[in-house]
């Protein structure tokens, strides 16, 4: 897709919301969402085993100051989708005037586990690397997707400084460690071995994890669960109590290790709730404790939330 094609759909896009009667109020910078934003499609940020990976950065245009950083990963149970399929699923960011990074990364048919992690580390590597060009906020970087996107928004705020999963796009002595200041979880995987056998088995994690022989360990080192630690940064977490392809079960361990460990974190049930395609009631309620966390941990002042609620569409990855 080309950067005017990206422009033209998040016009129609930011033009449909409104055609759903949902009045925006734009933040104290911004007048429509379709002129204030510069979208760089399709940057290469690496490539490994030649297969080549991209991202899209949208800034916002019209901000005199820093403002918060999304870093948005795509869902599909890391077997496929698409980040130029994801844009509704970040313009409740768009219209309070954030910056969004959004990553594709290399699939299974493309690279088995751990080659997913990988990448959105070195995307994130990347943010660092290029902040000032483009304006971003490493200080306010929120991680954020949804299912197979969650998990690699986990993983990626996560993993420890030095984690051999960085091997990839080594830093060198003068860069600062990797650091996020906040995750949103959107029913993301966070125990990839429990999901390849047993009652809770899934076909996409098989796939992932591929004919590897130490698949269990390469499970094992690829799961959030494993590095639950005191000094993560704050995590909220929406799942839907009856998801049939990540089980709920993962959210509820997730809250009790995270909180066990002192860890800032919130879970937000939906009750009923299956793999995403919530309602706009639904998703409207996440979206309101997700920027009431945001503000609670200093990501975004309550003013600059005042009168706002989230677009009327339903989740559906």
């Amino acid at each position: 897709m080309s950067t005017c094609e990206v422009v033209i759909a998040a016009v129609l896009a930011i033009c449909c919301l409104h055609s759903l009667g949902q009045q925006v109020q734009p933040e104290p910078w911004t007048e429509t969402a379709s002129f204030d934003y510069g979208i760089s499609a399709d940057i290469t940020y690496g490539v490994f085993q030649n297969v080549p990976v991209h991202l899209d950065v949208w800034r916002n245009q019209k901000a005199t100051g820093p403002v918060p950083t999304l870093f948005y990963v795509h869902g599909g149970g890391w077997v496929f989708g698409d980040k130029n399929g994801a844009v509704n699923l970040f313009l409740p960011y768009i219209e309070r005037g954030w910056n969004v990074v959004n990553v594709e990364y290399r699939m299974a048919g493309a690279t088995p586990a751990p080659a997913a992690v990988e990448d959105v580390r070195c995307a994130l590597r990347w943010v660092y690397r290029n902040a000032a060009e483009y304006h971003l906020d490493t200080s306010r970087i929120v991680t954020t997707g949804h299912s197979a996107g969650g998990h690699l928004a986990l993983i990626a705020a996560m993993l420890p400084a030095n984690s051999d999963l960085d091997a990839q796009c080594p830093a060198d002595s003068s860069e600062p460690p990797l650091k996020v200041a906040a995750v949103v979880n959107w029913y993301g995987i966070t125990d990839v071995q429990e999901i390849l056998d047993g009652p809770d088995r899934k076909t996409y994690a098989v796939a992932w994890l591929g004919s590897q022989t130490n698949r269990d360990e390469v499970a094992r080192h690829v799961s959030p669960l494993t590095y639950v630690r005191a000094d993560l940064p704050p995590i909220i977490t929406i799942h839907g109590d009856h998801d049939p392809t990540v089980p709920y079960s993962q959210a509820l361990r997730l809250r009790d290790a995270l909180t066990q460990a002192g860890v800032p974190n919130e879970l937000k049930t939906i009750e009923g709730g299956m793999h995403g395609s919530f309602s706009d009631e639904q998703t409207r309620a996440a979206f309101d404790r997700i920027w009431k966390f945001l503000a609670l941990h200093h990501i975004q002042s309550e003013a600059g939330m005042a009168s706002k609620e989230a677009p009327q569409w339903g989740m559906t990855r």
